[in-house]
């Protein structure tokens, strides 16, 4: 998707037209069901967060190429009927923001499973939309967490100046969370948009700022998107940042906390920061270390559907290319075309 088409494609979608969703719908839904509506409890709304669960712990392990038609599924069969049903406002709420969090996971699955128009084009789709029903649903964390969604792929798309927005208005959302996982998730975007940008001072504070938050003690994980946000994956996305930023030798520190801490929970997750661990080390200058890291990071990734691992195997490829004379080099070459197919 070309950077204009991007921007139309997002002229809905826009900070101002974000920040308009409307408040009154549950409230307005309470009274207004139609004769003959189903009528939806606190049951079904533990069956919506079950199911986010579920399907978010596969796509985590196996890529979101697994499952993102599950959640499609479960999404406009069983949860669209349950949002025109009969409910209380107190479970209206609880039920648009558990729709937020698998709304928001279709979209991860999306972005995940492949770079296309149309999977880029639905992953926007689902962020935005997710970022609307936890507005109406008046949950600021999960609101906020929808616009790093967006923020991410902007990032991932090089749309600077839309990335650098979009990680300013998740943070402004997340602000007075008393949830120190979730603001340390929402800094950290912002200074990875930064970083993209150039913006040396302001990628380091927002770094900073993203460290102390996670430092802070957190209380026990709820189930949201943020509260997931552990120390580890911390380190793996500072590891990133640092690299951007130049800083080769911290980047690869950090990285390597990432793996001791929580690579190694999620086999897509693990496969991901060895791969980018790999990089870093043959840019220091030592291939062997290189070539070692990838090596256990091929191990990983057979079977992963996710474009974050399809990318990484073509990039190790390439990038193993210079290096025609060393047998193991071309073996790794050879195994990631393997795979790759």
């Amino acid at each position: 998707m070309e950077r204009r088409e991007f921007i139309l494609a997002s002229s809905g979608y826009a900070l101002s037209a974000l920040g308009l969703p409307d408040m009154d719908s549950i409230t307005r839904r309470t009274r207004t069901a139609l004769p003959g509506a189903v009528r939806v409890g606190q049951g079904e709304v533990t069956s919506v967060r079950h199911m986010v669960k579920a399907l978010g712990d596969s796509a985590s392990e196996l890529g979101g190429g697994h499952a993102r038609h599950l959640a499609v599924r479960y999404l406009t069969q069983d949860v669209a009927r349950w949002l025109e049903g009969r409910f209380t406002e107190a479970t209206g709420r609880d039920l648009f923001a558990a729709t937020s969090q698998l709304v928001h996971l279709a979209g991860w699955m999306a972005q995940d499973e492949g770079d296309t128009p149309e999977l880029r084009g639905l992953a926007q789709h689902y962020y935005a939309h997710s970022f609307r029903l936890a507005a109406e649903a008046g949950d600021p964390e999960l609101s906020a967490t929808a616009l790093r969604g967006l923020a991410v792929q902007c990032v991932d798309l090089g749309h600077r100046a839309e990335a650098v927005q979009l990680g300013e208005a998740c943070v402004e959302h997340g602000r007075h969370l008393d949830n120190p996982r979730a603001v340390a998730y929402y800094e950290a975007t912002l200074a990875n948009a930064a970083a993209q940008d150039n913006d040396h001072r302001m990628a380091i504070k927002h770094l900073a700022l993203s460290e102390t938050a996670i430092g802070k003690p957190s209380a026990a994980p709820g189930d949201s998107w943020a509260a997931h946000y552990s120390p580890g994956r911390w380190a793996h996305e500072c590891g990133m940042i640092l690299s951007r930023l130049g800083d080769l030798d911290a980047a690869e520190e950090h990285l390597n906390l990432a793996l001791e801490t929580h690579g190694l929970d999620r086999r897509r997750t693990r496969a991901i920061v060895l791969a980018d661990l790999g990089g870093v080390r043959l840019r220091q200058g030592d291939v062997d270390g290189a070539m070692a890291t990838w090596r256990d990071f091929l191990d990983c990734a057979d079977g992963i559907r996710s474009v974050r691992v399809q990318a990484a195997l073509q990039d190790m490829r390439v990038r193993l290319r210079r290096y025609s004379g060393v047998p193991e080099a071309q073996e790794l070459r050879m195994l990631a075309a393997h795979i790759e197919a």
